[in-house]
């Protein structure tokens, strides 16, 4: 297995979380023609969430699912589509001052009631995308592959 199929089966791993209930099996039954059109060692890439160039969108479908964007370009030399995906995260923030917890309580000493306040933290979590594969078609073919390297 070459570097770029590596990669592109770890970046596919990653991916799995975005599409949900959605998985390989049940695009490959959503789209059985498209399947059962290419040879067992295509079949086996998509199975594992691997694209290679020259694929069509119905096989990058099959083997990743659908795409966070899809974006036309439109040059003097013709169209192209790319779909984007990203990765989803919770970044934690460290925990930082929410306000203050009032509690009453009875002191015997003055027989009278006093207030306590007392400062309060909580978790800060930032919500987080990142772009980790775009790919590019020309004519309806993979021509480009781009991915975030970690």
């Amino acid at each position: 297995m070459n570097h770029r199929l590596l990669r592109t089966f770890m970046l596919a791993a990653s991916l799995g979380f975005i599409t949900g209930c959605q998985t390989v099996e049940s695009r490959i039954k959503e789209k059985p023609e498209v399947f059962a059109k290419v040879d067992k060692a295509t079949q086996d890439k998509i199975k594992q969430g691997i694209i290679d160039l020259g694929y069509t969108e119905d096989l990058v479908y099959v083997a990743l699912g659908e795409p966070d964007q899809k974006r036309e370009t439109v040059t003097a030399t013709g169209k192209t589509l790319t779909w984007i995906y990203n990765t989803y995260y919770d970044r934690y923030d460290g925990a930082g001052f929410a306000g203050y917890h009032r509690s009453v309580y009875y002191d015997p000493y003055l027989r009278a009631y006093r207030m306590y306040y007392r400062p309060v933290f909580a978790d800060s979590y930032s919500q987080e995308k990142e772009e980790r594969i775009r790919i590019v078609f020309t004519d309806g073919k993979v021509t480009v592959i781009e991915q975030a390297k970690s």
